[in-house]
């Protein structure tokens, strides 16, 4: 499938459902505008590797606000300004199918439908269920580095929209509840959120890739503790594979304007 097959939207409050296989399957991706070119380097990376339709919207914080989805004040802790919009993901979808949210500093190299396809019903999220303490103290470009159960759980997640658990995430919910209830899915039971390999959602500094065994070889990178796009991470690893991304991204929209 070309890249420019597929259709963004910003914050399109779309409502297309999966269930039909012609429609495209519906991507939110975190937007910060410190990062755009992460942003657009997991864009490309996602619908250059997808063999399925998918539509792919970047969840923008000014414009939630303008639309009064969002309206909390920015909290110290918060990293980048999707900490919290990311739970807007199955209001934004119209409570209807599944839809991935995803933080915007990773890079895919699987295509996306094996992970789609690892979708089951039962469940009303699915996400990498890591076991992470990050030494660190500071993150990206000096953000604090905050530890607490179930991090980075929320940083890649399909979301059931449909499922009746779900439909508590709504703007007022996700503009009064805590961190804690969010991140660590506090509206749902423990056997209502299913579990993806660990190679969707591979912590850069965190997971192992094990020589011989491709079941560890990752399948979206994230750069959680930062990236190439930040002077201090630019030698970090696997950032050459984001650099020769970013290369090719660029290269693309170069030959658009021809």
């Amino acid at each position: 499938m070309s890249v420019e097959s597929v259709k963004t939207t910003v914050n399109g409050d779309c409502k297309l459902s999966n269930g039909n296989t012609n429609k495209p399957y519906r991507i939110y991706v975190g937007y910060d505008p410190r990062e755009d070119v992460a942003y657009e380097v997991c864009r490309y990376s996602i619908l250059k590797r997808s063999s399925i339709p998918v539509e792919i919207i970047p969840i923008k914080q000014s414009e939630l606000r303008e639309k009064k989805y969002y309206w909390r004040e920015r909290g110290k802790l918060e990293s980048t300004e999707f900490s919290f919009t990311r739970f807007l993901t199955p209001f934004l979808a119209g409570y209807e199918g599944w839809a991935m949210f995803v933080d915007c500093d990773f890079l895919y190299l699987g295509d996306i439908k094996d992970l789609f396809d690892l979708i089951d019903e039962q469940y009303a999220v699915m996400c990498v269920q890591h076991d992470y303490t990050p030494k660190e103290t500071t993150k990206m470009d000096g953000a604090v580095q905050t530890v607490y159960p179930r991090k980075n759980w929320s940083s890649m997640v399909l979301y059931n929209c449909g499922h009746r658990k779900n439909k508590i995430l709504t703007p007022e919910v996700v503009n009064k509840e805590s961190g804690a209830f969010l991140h660590r899915f506090q509206w749902l039971d423990d056997h209502e959120i299913g579990s993806v390999p660990f190679v969707w959602n591979f912590l850069v500094g965190h997971n192992r890739v094990v020589k011989d065994d491709p079941n560890t070889y990752p399948k979206a990178i994230h750069y959680t503790l930062g990236g190439p796009w930040f002077d201090a991470w630019k030698d970090c690893e696997f950032g050459d594979l984001w650099l020769n991304e970013l290369e090719e991204c660029n290269k693309v929209d170069e030959d658009k304007k021809v």
